[in-house]
This record gives structure tokens, sequence and C-alpha cells, in this order.
């Protein structure tokens, strides 16, 4: 009988803490990422999901974009200006916090989710093409770097597709950026190049919504803008 006691006496203190180590193992904390719709774009985006708890976790995103893809913008055909496609290549990196409305009880984190995010980017191009004035054509060429620091507010929907598998839905991602645009001289062009330069900018069909004025001259190729940002996308997970 005193056997059976302290048998049913040791299972009493050891059966929970049993059960919280099993349900612990069920927990899976770490999340690898491949973006889906940044494929369309040119872009091999990889990201790493850390959970904190069972509904705050952190994020670190890191992507590359070639100049190939299918999304381009289309260059200046005006009377002063004929240039090609605008293409670019770079990387950006993108730290991010969460938080989940569900509580996890196993598995992975799912669910609706809000939280903040900034953007670090480095972006190259090129700019060429020719102009066209009263005295004549001119070819021209510049490198260009955009670097852009941004933050802002997301929210999204994240669904367990298998018991690792997950579909990452970024549903709106609104926010603000500094963009510094500088153009380093290959070809250079007249000093009147610049002034319709700025025009032609500042009535660009995407840079047109902006309503930015532009100072660009020979003098000084750089420049700094506070714009909108924003993100989206779809990403596939692997939980483990």
């Amino acid at each position: 009988m005193k056997t059976l006691i302290l048998t049913l006496f040791i299972s009493l203190i050891f059966l929970p803490v049993i059960s919280q180590v099993e349900n612990t193992e069920t927990l899976r904390y770490n999340e690898a990422r491949l973006g889906v719709l940044n494929i369309v774009g040119g872009s091999f985006h990889l990201g790493y999901e850390r959970a904190l708890g069972n509904r705050t976790s952190v994020a670190l995103h890191a992507g590359y974009k070639g100049k190939e893809g299918l999304l381009k913008l289309s260059g200046l055909d005006t009377d002063q200006f004929k240039t090609g496609d605008l293409t670019y290549s770079g990387a950006r990196i993108i730290p991010e916090f969460r938080y989940y409305l569900n509580e996890r009880e196993s598995g992975m984190l799912t669910g609706f989710y809000f939280g903040g995010y900034f953007t670090f980017v480095s972006y190259n191009s090129d700019f060429e093409g020719d102009y066209i004035n009263e005295d004549g054509t001119f070819a021209f060429e510049y490198d260009v770097k955009l670097r852009t620091n941004s933050f802002g507010l997301m929210v999204g929907y994240k669904l367990a597709i298998s018991e690792r598998f997950s579909l990452d839905f970024l549903i709106a991602g609104p926010g603000a950026g500094s963009y510094r645009v500088t153009l380093d001289e290959v070809i250079p062009a007249p000093d009147e190049f610049w002034i319709d330069l700025n025009e032609e900018l500042e009535a660009y069909s995407i840079l047109d919504l902006i309503g930015s004025d532009f100072n660009f001259s020979a003098q000084d190729r750089k420049e700094s803008l506070i714009l909108p940002a924003f993100r989206y996308g779809i990403t596939l997970g692997y939980s483990f």
C-alpha cells in the first residue's frame, strides 16, 4: 500500500513536467522562407523567422535582384529624350517584428499578425540614351545609385498547409522612406540636359504621383526625397 501511494505521489509530481517537455518538443521556433512573388520580378528572396513566444517573433529577410525579370520600368521616349527600359539590380535587407493574434499551442506561429519593419536597399542602374535639343543629338550615360532606408507597419496572414510548411501572405505594408539618388558621370551631357531632365522626371508616369521637385545639375548630381513605401508578398515557409 505504501508503495502504491509513493508511486502515485511521484507520478503526480513528474507527469506535468513530462507533459510540458512533450509539448515543448512540438513547438517549432524556427522558420526558413523563400519568396514566391519575388521570382517574377527577377529577385531571389530568403527569410528567417524566430519565435520569441506563443504570439511574438522577429524575422530577417534578405534578397538580391538581377536586371532580368518580367517587371521593368519603361524608359523615356519624348522629343528630347530617347532611352531604353530602366533596369536595376542590387540587394535589400528587411528586419521585422510580428505579433500574432492567435496564441499557438503547438507547431508554428500561424494566423493573422501585425507588426513593424525596416527596409535597407542598395540598387544600381544604368541611365543612357540620347538627348536632343536645337544644337543636335548628344549621347549620354550615367551610373545610377539608389539607397533607401524606410520603415512601416504591416498586416498579414500565415496559413499552415502541412505540419511544417506554410504560406505567408503579407497583405499590406504601408510606410515611408528616405531615398537618395546619385548619378555618376560616364558620358557627360550638355548643361541644358539637366534642366530638361528635371522637367521630364516630374512628368514621368510613376514619379508624377509623388509631386516632388527634382534639382539635378551638372554640379550636383545627387537628390534626396522622402517618399511613401509599401510592401506586399507571398512566401513559402518551412518550420523546424
